[in-house]
């Protein structure tokens, strides 16, 4: 397959996450292409507008799902603009899925701290569905999560039922609480100390800003969580997606 080559895919649904926050349900228009399409949590499809253009989104959706996929997009420039308008039925490019995974394999039989600041949940969210179906594999599963203020906050029912299930902590924080906050007010990083977890025994995975990736990294390795299983997930400059336009070079590394 040509991995530059997009293909048709049809909107099934939109739904509203926040003012700025919306989640596209996709489907290829090709039933084969959609039979055979599969990613695994951590990967990302380019999704493209004709005349328009097209940028990286990562899949949010529960990767054994096999009749569509999901994108949670964040209004922020022209292609997303565009996509913000787009209605049930509409088409647009898809191509991918590119991108290196999560290593949930690594994290089998340890603790995951899982950090995210804002739409940075949204590439995590296939984990925490891929960590509750094989809850057994895996040690503390603990989730903080932060955001500018209580409805900037992705996925209110998903994380109620995470919560629900008892086997994963959430801890929220906020920059501007509104009304009666119950959790806690500031940046995610300030969570780090108040959760309990086996430093040798963890594996870390963040998104979100890149200052919020930045200083919780640095908080971990203040805990002695070993520099080699901190993860992170960047989203910078992407264009080809498959390492050959050198557009999204960071120091010696193709974020793609």
């Amino acid at each position: 397959m040509n991995p530059l080559l997009p293909y048709e895919a049809v909107i099934q649904t939109r739904r509203q996450e926040t003012a700025e926050t919306f989640t596209l349900t996709l489907a290829f228009r090709d039933p084969l292409r959609q039979q055979e399409y599969r990613f695994i949590p951590g990967q990302f499809n380019m999704v493209g507008i004709p005349g328009v253009g097209e940028a990286p989104f990562s899949l949010s959706s529960e990767p054994w799902r096999r009749g569509s996929f999901d994108h949670t997009i964040r209004v922020a420039g022209a292609v997303t603009s565009a996509l913000a308008y787009l209605k049930e039925g509409e088409v647009v490019g898809v191509r991918g899925p590119y991108g290196r995974p999560w290593p949930l394999e690594e994290g089998r039989g340890r603790d995951l701290l899982i950090a995210a600041g804002g739409l940075g949940l949204a590439p995590l969210r296939p984990v925490l569905e891929a960590t509750l179906k094989e809850r057994g594999s895996y040690g503390e599963v603990t989730v903080l999560y932060g955001g500018r203020a209580p409805q900037a906050l992705l996925f209110g029912e998903d994380r109620e039922r995470w919560e629900r299930s008892g086997s994963i902590q959430i801890l929220l924080t906020v920059d501007r609480p509104e009304g009666e906050w119950p959790h806690h007010i500031g940046v995610v990083t300030e969570l780090v100390p108040r959760v309990r977890f086996r430093p040798e025994e963890t594996v870390a995975l963040l998104c979100g800003p890149e200052v919020m990736i930045r200083f919780t990294a640095l908080e971990l390795l203040k805990r002695r969580v070993s520099p080699d299983r901190i993860f992170v997930s960047l989203e910078r400059h992407m264009r080809c997606a498959v390492g050959q336009c050198g557009h999204c070079l960071l120091g010696a590394i193709f974020v793609c």
